[in-house]
């Protein structure tokens, strides 16, 4: 559980750009709305494997824009619901440095962090029963019946959280202002602050120390086992559908709020690097050197001359779709990606999500890039 400094930076900075903006949260069509946590979430509509699909001979042909979606469900809540063994000491990673934390109580927890995949993350491990408020982003099935405690700049409402009544705060230290959460502390309020990298091994690891947090080891076990087999799963049959004699697809993820002025393009340790890196893309913001999350250049647009770009929709929406954002920025249309229109846009709180919609999300984008028609 040791604090990540570049992805607390990155984390921070996304945060900062967020917070330009407003993010909704949505449930998706493959998932049903139920406040029992112990519910699935099941795709009502068997999806064919990717191994199944018509895939691109040549992917970096293809013209024209797609729209990603969850085409399989992510990881469901198990039916059995694990019972908490308090009190647990764990080591809570603050800013200020670790300290060691003692979990007496459990039965009313906040779950706050820029993605919502805290939150998330506790009804995988079927406790969404004890949440009592989250951020803007939680979107789990039943997450619509607890109040959310984030403003749409995804910053923390302090009165509304003590209003709440919590018993224990969880959070990963994107979202603040940490005033709000030194004042609940101060108030004898139980605060832990968990490690979020953004990748699958850190979603599986958040997993096992949010399970440690409630008192419900094995059940972080199972949920970080599942997600990576199912992540292996995806990642396996987007390895055998993409042509081999085919390069590897030259792949950027851009951040994009017209509304607000800001642009941001995201390379190493931002998350879209192991993104691109499941989908056999090359990142290619990393490869001319940036880490975590700098401010887009018509230089570095131009330099890294990507094959596809990724995109939040309603980050596209807020350019008024791929013709706004070319006229915005005439480079982007200067460069590969551009001069085929290959832009992929995802919902946005879930794209970048990592968490128990870890291989839902990674198969969506591989059927947008690899199989656009089907």
């Amino acid at each position: 559980m040791r604090r990540s400094r570049a992805a607390s930076a990155a984390a921070l900075a996304l945060a900062a750009a967020l917070a330009l903006s407003a993010c909704g949260v949505t449930l998706t069509p493959q998932e049903t709305a139920t406040p029992d946590a112990s519910s699935s979430a099941e795709a009502p509509t068997q999806a064919l494997p990717l191994t199944e699909l018509d895939v691109l001979a040549d992917p970096s042909s293809y013209q024209g824009p797609s729209t990603a979606t969850l085409h399989i469900a992510g990881l469901a809540a198990p039916q059995t619901r694990p019972t908490p063994q308090l009190p647990v000491t764990v080591t809570s990673h603050d800013r200020g440095g670790d300290q060691q934390v003692t979990v007496t109580d459990a039965s009313r927890v906040i779950a706050v962090d820029l993605s919502g995949s805290i939150a998330d993350t506790i009804w995988a491990l079927g406790l969404s029963d004890l949440i009592v408020g989250h951020d803007i982003s939680t979107s789990y099935p039943g997450s619509e019946n607890s109040p959310v405690v984030t403003g749409s700049g995804h910053s923390i409402n302090a009165e509304a959280m003590l209003a709440l009544e919590p018993t224990l705060v969880i959070t990963d230290g994107s979202v603040g202002p940490t005033s709000a959460i030194d004042q609940l502390r101060d108030l004898g309020i139980t605060v832990v602050y968990v490690e979020n990298k953004p990748s699958f091994e850190g979603a599986a690891q958040l997993a096992r120390d949010i399970a440690e947090v409630l008192g419900v080891p094995d059940a972080g076990d199972k949920v970080a086992a599942d997600l990576t087999s199912a992540v292996d799963t995806v990642s396996d049959q987007i390895d055998q559908i993409v042509p081999a004699s085919a390069k590897p697809l030259r792949m950027m993820f851009l951040y994009l709020r017209g509304t607000s002025g800001v642009y941001y393009l995201f390379g190493d340790e931002s998350g879209a690097d192991h993104l691109i890196e499941a989908l056999n893309g090359v990142d290619v913001a990393s490869e001319v050197g940036v880490k975590g999350m700098r401010p887009l250049t018509d230089e570095a647009m131009l330099a890294a001359d990507p094959d596809v770009l990724l995109v939040m929709t309603d980050g596209l929406e807020s350019v008024n779709g791929v013709d706004g954002l070319f006229d915005t920025w005439p480079a982007i249309a200067l460069t590969t990606a551009g001069e085929n229109r290959r832009i992929i846009d995802m919902d946005d709180t879930h794209i970048l999500s990592f968490g128990p919609r870890s291989a839902a999300v990674l198969d969506g984008l591989a059927r947008a890039i690899y199989a656009p028609e089907s």
